[in-house]
């Protein structure tokens, strides 16, 4: 699946977030600049540049990302996405971001992998089975089922499904190849993988998303006395990703997520 070159307006033109944002977004063929933190200058760069996404703090220097989108939504027939970055995570604050008109929050420091695949999803108004992105495809699986971006275990659980769809080796030792691989990639211990992998999946039991959860098992949510172990969940997110890639007859490409490919680590046979 191919995506248009996607104009990305960051509203921060520090070097320190802004810019250097804005140059790592251009590695992945995006085309990405900068504005001053300031609400007249983020409108008129959204009225006359007309970006495809906005990337804006929570809070500016005169006014906030929610008066920046009312005012965007007021004046324009096609208002852009935003994406909303925040230096601490509130699941209340975050629901009133999108019922303001966000698309998605992300907290800071901003991971640009994880950035890029908000992206992709935000700028394709339909996620369609033709889909043969991995990333986007398991971004977007796990973002239905009420994973909250911000938690740690959002990251592992998304590379845990990646890896695991690769090489089923890891599904069958868990704790000897997975926990410990995920955790030399991210600089961690396999005990906090195994422990924010397992708070990931109880925080999007505890939203209650029922539909959801129901359609990814195949059953109702109510067959289950507990929540899914990790092993559980892991293996058949893996499982529903392989058999879908195998449709595109891919399944030998290195669909592993960046990060991984940026840490140089090779799968186990």
């Amino acid at each position: 699946m191919e995506i248009k070159t996607i104009k990305v307006l960051i509203c921060d033109d520090s070097p320190d977030f802004g810019v250097k944002i804005a140059s790592k977004l251009s590695e992945y063929q995006l085309y990405a600049y900068t504005r001053k933190n300031e609400e007249n200058v983020i409108l008129n760069s959204i009225f006359s540049d007309a970006p495809d996404i906005v990337i804006a703090d929570l809070t500016l220097k005169d006014s906030d990302a929610v008066q920046i989108m009312t005012k965007a939504r007021e004046l324009l027939k096609k208002p852009p996405h935003f994406i909303i970055a925040s230096d601490f995570s509130n699941s209340f604050i975050e629901q009133q971001i999108i019922e303001h008109g966000a698309s998605h929050t992300i907290k800071k420091p901003v991971d640009t992998n994880e950035l890029y695949n908000l992206i992709k999803l935000v700028s394709i108004k339909n996620f369609t089975t033709d889909c043969n992105d991995a990333e986007l495809i398991v971004t977007n699986l796990i973002r239905s089922l009420g994973i909250p971006a911000h938690i740690k275990g959002y990251r592992y659980i998304r590379t845990a499904i990646l890896l695991c769809a690769q090489n089923g080796a890891y599904l069958d030792n868990m704790t000897k190849l997975l926990y410990p691989h995920i955790a030399e990639i991210y600089d961690t211990t396999s005990e906090r993988v195994e422990r924010a992998i397992r708070h990931s999946i109880e925080a999007a039991w505890n939203r209650n998303n029922k539909e959801a959860m129901s359609s990814f098992f195949g059953c109702s949510v109510e067959n289950f006395r507990n929540k899914p172990t990790n092993s559980e969940f892991i293996a058949l997110a893996s499982d529903k990703l392989e058999l879908h890639m195998r449709k595109f007859n891919n399944k030998s490409n290195p669909y592993i997520s960046k990060i991984i490919r940026d840490n140089d680590l090779t799968l186990k046979k």
